[in-house]
């Protein structure tokens, strides 16, 4: 019998095509996440489901679902912080997702950042637009010369070893990181610092790399940014929600910090007025895997997870 599963977003064509060769597959054509009633007919209607970002499976939804016919979500993305795992397993459904088709180019993404903020290229970009410069001269929108500073990871995973890898060999920085659990190998020159603090206090910029969850909600929030060295720069690229956006606000407004380069957002996609107003926030719409072939491979990793859960084999990246 022909396993039947639901797509929740709109994926590159050769994945979709992919899929419905395998499934038989019911297409969701909105780019929006999926409502309660959305969630609770996918477990009682299908044998697995595809979702992605934004697409809530609570531990409530879970409940009300009762006896669910879905036992898979493969999800699309490495985060899966809108999937309550344990309570999808207590329900009978297993989770997976697609670690390692995104850590290049999510590093990319935070490099962008980082240098987007440092060199002021966002308030640069705006200016020209605008047709308000007025040419070169040797004060202009001084920024801060990356080379040769300090960067702080937190977060030494794959993507924070990536990033490390491109700061360090790419611009000459030195690498300080935070991780929960001691690395013995960051792939590059780096040093472990002790406390989450130490490295905010210590660092020129300052990357978020970690996985989103309740260990990570607000990891930055109003006591962990007094840390911050003065004039710093920090970039977020892990889940929204490891900032507090009201105390970063309350941050950047206070000049604390230098400036900040953001791809992700607390309530996203809503993002406060305050963050847009300020000249030195880069705000990014959620780009950090955004390139086709990127996307494929992702689409392909979560497909693999649904061929060998139907074939009786272990997903390749069960959670």
């Amino acid at each position: 019998m022909t396993q039947k599963v639901l797509i929740t977003r709109p994926l590159p064509e050769s994945v979709q095509t992919r899929a419905a060769g395998l499934f038989e597959v019911e297409q969701r054509e909105s780019t929006g996440p999926m409502s309660r009633a959305e969630m609770l007919r996918s477990l009682a209607e299908f044998d697995a489901v595809l979702p992605t970002l934004g697409d809530l499976y609570s531990a409530e939804i879970f409940a009300e679902a009762g006896a669910p016919r879905a036992k898979l979500l493969a999800n699309f993305g490495v985060g899966y912080n809108h999937i309550d795992v344990e309570a999808a397993r207590a329900a009978g459904i297993a989770v997976s997702n697609t670690p390692g088709a995104v850590t290049d180019a999510t590093a990319d993404i935070a490099m962008m950042l980082v240098l987007m903020v440092a060199r002021r290229a966002g308030e640069g970009e705006r200016l020209v637009r605008r047709r308000d410069w007025q040419g070169w001269h040797p004060v202009q929108m001084l920024g801060l010369h990356v080379t040769g500073k300090r960067l702080g990871v937190i977060g030494m995973g794959r993507i924070g070893k990536a990033i490390a890898r491109r700061a360090q060999r790419g611009f000459d920085m030195e690498i300080v990181f935070y991780n929960r659990s001691p690395v013995a190998d960051a792939g590059v020159p780096a040093t472990q610092l002790g406390s989450l603090a130490e490295v905010l206090a210590s660092a020129d910029v300052t990357v978020l790399a970690v996985p989103g969850g309740a260990a990570t909600h607000h990891l930055i929030g109003a006591e962990a940014l007094a840390s911050v060295k003065p004039g710093a720069f920090l970039v977020n690229i892990s889940r929204g929600d490891v900032i507090d956006e009201d105390a970063l606000i309350d941050a950047l407004q206070a000049g604390r910090l230098g400036g900040a380069g953001l791809d992700v957002y607390e309530r996203e996609p809503e993002v406060p007025d305050a963050l847009v107003a300020m000249e030195n926030v880069v705000l990014l719409p959620h780009l950090g895997t955004a390139a086709l072939e990127v996307r494929e491979n992702m689409g392909h990793m979560a497909v693999d997870n649904l061929e060998a859960f139907f074939a009786g084999s272990p997903p390749p990246n069960l959670l």
